[in-house]
C-alpha cells in the first residue's frame, strides 16, 4: 500500500513539473545523449568502471526509449495500472528493504550522466532524495573547441584523474586548479584514499550548509561557494568546522558567495572622486561644535621599511598623507612578521581601534578577506589589482602609463634596436607593463624589439647581466628602488654596461598622495557610498591623471628626450592619449582590438599575452622563487599558474 501511494506521490510531482516546464521555457522532456552527440561517438567513449556518481548530475537517457515515461527530473509519468508502475513500486519497496544495490551504466558527457540502463532505479534514489548511485561510467569526450563550457570540462577531467572526486563542479574555467592551490595540494600529485574520504566529507557538510543559507537561489555552484569559503577561512580550518560553523560563517560572507553571479564581478574605479563640499549652517556659525572623532588608520607592511623600496615607499606615503590630514587622521604602521602572522596583525590592528586598514601585499589578500568577512564595520583595502571580493576594497596605480613612456624614451634612444625588460612577477598589471612599454618602443622605433626576463626567476641583477651578455644595454628593470646591495641598480630606465649603470628615468609612485585621496574618501564617505551603491567587487585603479604616479628624468637623459616624453605624458595626463591604440598583434600573430581604437581598461588589466615585439615569454609556475610562487597564487595571471607539463 505504501508503495501505491508514493507512486501516486511521483506521478503527481512529475505531471507538475511538466506542467511548469513551458512555463520556465525549459524542456518538458528528459534529454537523450543520441540527439547530442554523432552516433560513433559512445562506441569509441573511454570506459570508467564502477563508481558513485551523484544523483544531482544525472540529467537525462542515453536513448529515446524510455524518454515519454519520465519527466525532466525523471518522475515517472505512466499511468497507476501500467507495468512500468509495478516495476517501480517493486523498485521501491527493495529500496527500502534491502537497498538498490546493482549498478546502472551510464554514459557521461560534459560532466552530466545520461543512462543507458537503470532509469526506474535512477526515478526511484532521486524520488527518495538520495545522494549517489554506483554506476558502470564510460566517458565520452566532447570535440576540441575554443567554448569555455569545453575548456571547464577538460579542467574538470584533469582534476578527476588525479583525485577521483566527480561531484565538484564550478561555473569559470581555472577554478579546479584555483581549489588545489588553496587547499595546499600539488597539482599532478594522486589523492590518497584518505584524502578523496577527507574531502568527501567536507563537501557533504559544506554543501549542507550552503543549502540552509538558501544557495538553490543562486546561479553559481556549490563548488563556486566553496572556492570562496576556503579563500577566506582557509581548508585546514574548514576541515574542522561542523556544518553549523560553516552555516554560520556563510551568512557572514554571504555577499561574497553571491558575487559568483556576476558578469562582471568588478567596478573600477579610474579616477577619484572630487571631494565633497561640506555646507555650513548658520547655527554652526555661531554656536561652537564638538570635533568628531579622528579616524584611525592601520598601514600593514610584511617586512620592515628598511629592508623593501616597496614598503619603504608606503610608509614614506602613510607619513605624508598623516602630515596632511593631521587635525582629521591617526595613522599606525604595523610590521607582520610572515604569512603565518597576517591575521593577528590585523586583528591587532583592529583591537587598538583601527577603523580603516591598507594591507600593502597582495600577499596579504586572505587575512585582509578574512579580516573583513569577520569585522563588516572595518573598511580594509588591500593593495593589489583584479581581485573580486565583495568585502575588501583594492587600489593600485596605473603603471602601465608610466612603461609606455619609457618605452618611447628607450625605443628613440636605441641604435640597435635591442631593448632590455627586466619584470618581477607575472602578475595582473604587470603584463600591461610589459606591453605598453614594447608598443611605446615600437611607435618609437618601428624596428624595436624587446627582449625579457623575469626577477623572480632568476633575481634582477642575473637577469640584467643576462640581457648584457645578448649585447642589450638599454634596459627598463624594476618599478621600484631594492634595498638589496645586488638590486640596487635594477630600477628604472637604464644604460647598463658590466658594472656601469647610467640611470635615464625612473617611474614615481606617489603613494603619499594615494593614500590622502583616499583617506579623504573615506572621511567623506564617498567609499562608503561607492561600496553600498554596487554589488560588484571595488578596485581603485588610479593613474597619471589622479597625480598617483608618474616619471623623473635623470640629469643624464639629453633635454631633447624629455621634451619628446613630456609631449606624451601630458596627453595621457589629460586623457587625450592611451598606450594601447588598437589593433596591434600579440606574440602569436592574434590581432587585438579588431574594430576597437583602444583597449578597456579591463582588457588592459586581464592581459595574459606579449605583444609581437616581445622576445620572451610569461614563465610557468614552477619555473618562479618561493615568493614568485606565493605572490603568482594570489594574483597571478593564468599562464603564469600553469606546470610544466600543462594546465592544472
Amino acid at each position: 500500500m505504501q508503495a501505491e501511494n508514493e507512486y501516486r506521490e511521483a506521478l503527481r510531482m512529475g505531471q507538475r513539473e511538466v506542467l511548469a516546464a513551458p512555463v520556465k521555457s525549459e524542456s518538458a522532456t528528459l534529454p537523450v545523449l543520441d540527439k547530442m552527440i554523432p552516433p560513433d561517438k559512445a562506441s569509441s567513449g573511454i570506459h570508467i568502471g564502477i563508481e558513485q556518481i551523484p544523483m544531482n548530475l544525472i540529467v537525462g537517457t542515453k536513448t529515446e526509449g524510455r524518454v515519454n515515461a519520465f519527466s525532466p527530473g525523471f518522475m515517472p509519468l505512466l499511468p497507476e495500472d501500467t507495468e512500468f508502475a509495478a516495476k517501480w513500486k517493486s523498485l521501491y519497496n527493495s529500496h527500502i528493504s534491502e537497498g538498490i544495490r546493482d549498478p546502472i551504466k551510464v554514459y557521461e558527457y560534459l560532466h552530466r550522466y545520461y543512462v543507458e540502463e537503470g532509469n526506474k532505479r535512477v526515478s526511484v534514489l532521486k524520488y527518495c532524495g538520495a545522494y549517489s548511485i554506483a554506476a558502470d561510467v564510460t566517458r565520452i569526450m566532447p570535440e576540441p573547441t575554443d567554448s569555455e563550457e569545453v575548456k571547464l570540462y577538460l579542467e574538470y577531467v584533469e582534476f578527476n584523474r588525479r583525485s577521483k572526486i566527480n561531484f565538484v563542479e564550478f561555473s569559470k574555467t581555472g577554478s579546479y586548479r584555483e581549489l588545489l592551490h588553496a587547499m595546499g595540494k600539488p597539482a599532478d600529485e594522486p589523492w590518497s584514499d584518505d584524502e578523496q574520504l577527507e574531502f568527501s566529507s567536507v563537501y557533504y557538510r559544506f554543501e549542507k550548509a550552503y543549502y540552509k543559507n538558501r544557495g538553490e537561489k543562486l546561479k553559481t555552484t556549490v563548488g563556486d561557494a566553496l572556492l570562496s569559503y576556503i579563500k577566506v577561512y582557509g581548508y585546514p580550518q574548514l576541515l574542522k568546522e561542523s556544518s553549523d560553523d560553516i552555516e554560520s560563517n556563510l551568512k557572514k560572507m554571504w555577499e561574497e558567495v553571491a558575487l559568483n553571479e556576476q558578469n562582471e564581478a568588478i567596478e573600477l574605479k579610474t579616477v577619484p572622486v572630487k571631494e565633497k563640499e561640506k555646507k555650513q549652517s548658520v547655527l554652526s556659525k555661531v554656536l561652537p561644535i564638538s570635533k568628531p572623532a579622528k579616524l584611525k588608520a592601520a598601514f600593514v607592511y610584511d617586512v620592515l621599511p628598511e629592508k623593501s623600496g616597496w614598503v619603504f615607499d608606503h610608509e614614506t606615503g602613510r607619513q605624508y598623507a598623516q602630515t596632511v590630514l593631521s587635525e582629521k587622521v591617526d595613522t599606525q604602521a604595523y610590521i607582520s612578521d610572515g604569512e603565518t602572522n597576517y591575521p593577528e596583525t590585523l586583528e591587532k590592528a583592529i583591537a587598538d581601534g583601527c577603523t580603516l586598514i591598507f594591507t600593502t601585499s597582495p600577499r596579504m589578500l586572505q587575512a585582509s578577506l578574512r579580516a573583513a568577512v569577520e569585522h563588516p564595520e572595518i573598511i580594509v583595502m588591500n593593495c593589489s589589482l583584479n581581485t573580486s571580493h565583495r568585502y575588501l576594497r583594492t587600489y593600485y596605480t596605473r603603471m602601465y602609463e608610466v612603461k609606455f613612456i619609457l618605452g618611447l624614451l628607450a625605443g628613440s634612444l636605441t641604435k640597435s634596436g635591442r631593448l632590455g625588460y627586466v619584470c618581477d612577477y607575472p602578475i595582473y598589471g604587470q603584463i600591461a607593463g610589459i606591453n605598453a612599454f614594447a608598443l611605446g618602443a615600437q611607435m618609437a622605433n618601428p624596428g624595436a624589439k624587446v627582449y625579457l626576463e623575469w626577477s623572480a626567476v632568476k633575481g634582477a641583477k642575473e637577469a640584467a647581466v643576462s640581457l648584457n651578455r645578448q649585447n642589450i644595454h638599454l634596459i627598463s628593470s624594476q618599478d621600484t628602488a631594492r634595498f638589496t646591495e645586488d638590486d640596487r641598480a635594477s630600477f628604472g630606465l637604464s644604460h647598463v654596461d658590466g658594472d656601469k649603470t647610467d640611470l635615464l628615468a625612473v617611474p614615481v609612485w606617489k603613494w603619499g598622495v594615494y593614500y590622502e585621496k583616499l583617506l579623504r574618501a573615506v572621511l567623506d564617505k564617498t567609499i562608503k557610498s561607492e561600496y553600498d551603491n554596487t554589488a560588484r567587487a571595488l578596485n581603485y585603479y588610479w593613474g597619471m591623471s589622479a597625480g598617483v604616479v608618474d616619471i623623473e628624468y635623470a640629469p643624464a637623459l639629453p633635454l631633447a628626450s624629455r621634451r619628446f616624453a613630456d609631449f606624451f605624458r601630458g596627453s595621457i595626463i589629460n586623457d587625450a592619449g592611451t598606450p594601447f591604440l588598437t589593433p596591434f598583434y600579440s606574440q602569436s600573430g592574434e590581432m587585438i582590438g579588431k574594430g576597437q581604437t583602444e583597449l578597456t581598461i579591463e582588457q588592459i588589466i586581464n592581459m595574459d599575452y606579449l605583444v609581437d615585439n616581445v622576445v620572451g615569454s610569461i614563465p610557468l609556475y614552477e619555473e618562479l622563487t618561493d615568493m614568485g610562487k606565493a605572490t603568482v597564487e594570489t594574483v597571478g595571471v593564468r599562464q603564469a599558474k600553469q606546470e610544466a607539463g600543462g594546465e592544472v
